[in-house]
C-alpha cells in the first residue's frame, strides 16, 4: 500500500469519529502549547539576563585592573605596573584581538555659570568606535588634538558654584551646551587652592591655572534618563590626552600617576585599567585566567553569562518537564483512541487479513493515524502558543513599564516569552513521535488479531 493511500485511509478513519478525534487532538494541542510556552519562558528569561549583562559591556571584552598602583605595602621592584610593555604581553596571549589601555584623569569643565568635576578616560580608537553617538562623528578622531565625547548624563555633574544649584537639588539638568566652547582645567589642585585663596610656600597667592578650550567630538546616544555604560564618562583619544598632560605638567608628577621614592615622575604612563578584546566568548575565560596568572585582577561579563546559562538550563528543564506532563496525558489519550478504534474495526481488520493485506500495512495504517493526530495537535498547539506568548509579552511589558513609572519604548523592555524556530520544529517533530509511539502498541495488537476470530466478531 502506497503512503498516499495510507494517509487517505487514515484521514477517512479519523473523520468517522469526529468528536473522539477532536477531543484527542485537543489533548495534544494543550500538551504541545504547554511545552512551547513553558520552554519559551525559560529561553526569554535567559536571553533577557544575557542582554542585560551585555548592556554593561561586550561579552568578548575583559576588564583588567592594576591593583599594584594602590598597594602601598609593596616595594617599587615588586610592583608590576600596567604600562605599554605589559599591554604588549596581553596582546601576545592567544585569541586576543586587541588591547585598549584606559588612562583616567579628573578635570574641571566650565561653561557660563556652571562648572563640573568630570572623569576623563583616554582610550584607544578601537574603544571609541564601540560608543554609539547621538551627536557627532567618530571619523573626526584625532590622536594629536584633544577632543571629548560626553556621556548623555554628564550634564548632571555640573553645578552653579555661586548658588549651589545642581541637578540633584533642582531635578533639572544645568543649561550646558556641549556644542559650545568648553573650558577645561586640568590642574584641579591648583584650581581649588586659587579659588579658596591659598598661598604658596613664599606666601604668594596662588594664581588660577590655565584653562584650555577643548572641542567636542560627540555626545553618547540617549536621553537624560537613559542609562548605559558610557552615560557618565567623558572619553577621548589616549595619545591626545597623554600629549596634553605632558605639555601641562612637563617633567612634574602627573596627578594619579605613581612616582619614584624621590617623588619624581616615572618615564612612562601607568594605566589603572585596560580592556582586552577576545575573538570569541568561548575563549574569554582562558584569556582571563592567563591575565590573572600574570598578577592582575580581571573580570568579564562572560562570567555572569556562564553562571546565568547554567541556572537557566535547569529552569528550562523544569519548565519543559511541566509541559511534557500535559503531552504525556495526551499520549495516553491517543493510545486509548487507537485501542477503541481497533475494537470497533476488528471485523474490518479481519477482512483485510483474509484478502491478503500485508501485516505491515495494517500496522502502518494505525501508526499513520496516531501520527496524524500528533501532527494536527502539534500544529494547532504551536499556533496557539504564539498567541499565548504574545499575550504574556504584552502583560509583562505593560507591567514593566508601569513599574518603571516612565514612558518607555515597548521594544526596549524586551519579551519574556521567546519562541525560536528550532523550538517550533522540535515541538512538531516531538508531537508526531509521541503520537506514533502512543499508537505503536495498539497497532501491534491489530497485527496479531486472528483473521477468523476478527471476522466472526460482532
Amino acid at each position: 500500500m502506497k503512503i498516499k493511500d495510507l494517509i487517505s485511509l487514515s484521514i477517512n478513519n479519523l473523520k468517522r469519529r469526529k468528536l473522539r478525534t477532536f477531543l484527542t487532538v485537543l489533548g495534544v494541542i494543550i500538551g504541545t502549547a504547554s511545552i512551547v510556552v513553558m520552554v519559551s519562558l525559560g529561553i526569554g528569561q535567559s536571553e533577557l539576563q544575557t542582554e542585560m549583562i551585555e548592556s554593561f559591556g561586550s561579552l568578548t571584552t575583559i576588564s583588567v585592573y592594576d591593583q599594584s598602583m594602590y598597594d602601598m605595602s609593596a616595594s617599587d621592584k615588586d610592583k608590576t605596573y600596567m604600562n605599554d610593555d605589559m599591554l604588549e604581553q596581553f596582546q601576545n596571549i592567544p585569541h586576543v584581538t586587541g588591547v585598549s589601555p584606559i588612562l583616567s584623569f579628573n578635570a574641571i569643565c566650565r561653561q557660563g555659570a556652571y562648572e563640573g568635576r568630570i572623569n576623563i578616560q583616554g582610550v584607544s580608537n578601537e574603544y571609541l568606535k564601540d560608543i554609539e553617538l547621538g551627536q557627532g562623528d567618530l571619523s573626526d578622531i584625532d590622536d594629536k588634538k584633544l577632543k571629548f565625547i560626553y556621556g548623555n548624563q554628564v550634564k548632571r555633574e555640573f553645578r552653579n558654584p555661586k548658588t549651589g544649584e545642581d541637578y540633584w537639588s533642582t531635578g533639572k539638568e544645568p543649561d550646558v551646551d556641549f556644542n559650545k566652547p568648553m573650558f577645561v582645567v586640568f590642574d584641579t589642585d591648583k584650581y581649588y587652592q586659587s579659588v579658596n585663596g591659598g598661598t604658596d610656600e613664599n606666601g604668594n597667592k596662588i594664581k588660577m591655572p590655565k584653562k584650555y578650550i577643548i572641542d567636542t567630538l560627540g555626545v553618547v546616544k540617549g536621553g537624560p534618563e537613559d542609562y548605559n555604560q558610557y552615560c557618565y564618562g567623558v572619553y577621548c583619544n589616549i595619545d591626545a590626552l597623554k600629549t596634553q598632560l605632558k605639555s601641562i605638567y612637563r617633567n612634574k608628577p602627573i596627578p594619579g600617576q605613581p612616582t619614584t621614592k624621590k617623588g619624581k615622575a616615572l618615564p612612562y604612563f601607568v594605566y589603572n585599567e585596560a580592556k582586552v578584546y577576545v575573538d570569541s566568548m568561548e575563549n574569554v575565560m582562558d584569556v582571563q585566567k592567563a591575565i590573572t596568572d600574570m598578577g592582575y585582577m580581571a573580570n568579564s561579563n562572560a562570567e555572569w553569562v556562564e553562571q546565568n546559562r547554567k541556572s537557566m538550563q535547569v529552569q528550562q528543564a523544569v519548565l519543559g518537564g511541566i509541559g511534557a506532563v500535559s503531552l504525556l496525558v495526551a499520549a495516553i489519550g491517543i493510545a486509548n483512541t487507537m485501542m477503541m478504534s481497533i475494537y470497533e474495526r476488528t471485523k474490518e481488520i479481519g477482512v483485510m487479513k483474509v484478502l491478503g493485506c500485508d501485516m505491515g500495512n495494517i500496522r502502518d495504517m494505525f501508526l499513520v493515524e496516531s501520527g496524524f493526530i500528533g501532527l494536527m495537535g502539534g500544529t494547532i498547539g504551536v499556533a496557539l502558543s504564539f498567541i499565548i506568548s504574545k499575550i504574556i509579552n504584552f502583560m509583562y511589558i505593560k507591567n514593566q513599564m508601569s513599574a518603571e513609572g516612565a514612558m518607555m519604548n515597548m521594544e526596549a523592555v524586551g519579551n519574556i516569552s521567546r519562541i525560536p524556530l528550532w523550538l517550533v520544529a522540535f515541538t512538531l517533530f516531538f508531537a508526531i513521535v509521541v503520537g506514533m509511539a502512543a499508537g505503536f502498541f495498539p497497532s501491534q495488537r491489530a497485527m496479531k488479531l486472528s483473521p477468523l476470530a476478527a471476522i466472526r466478531n460482532e
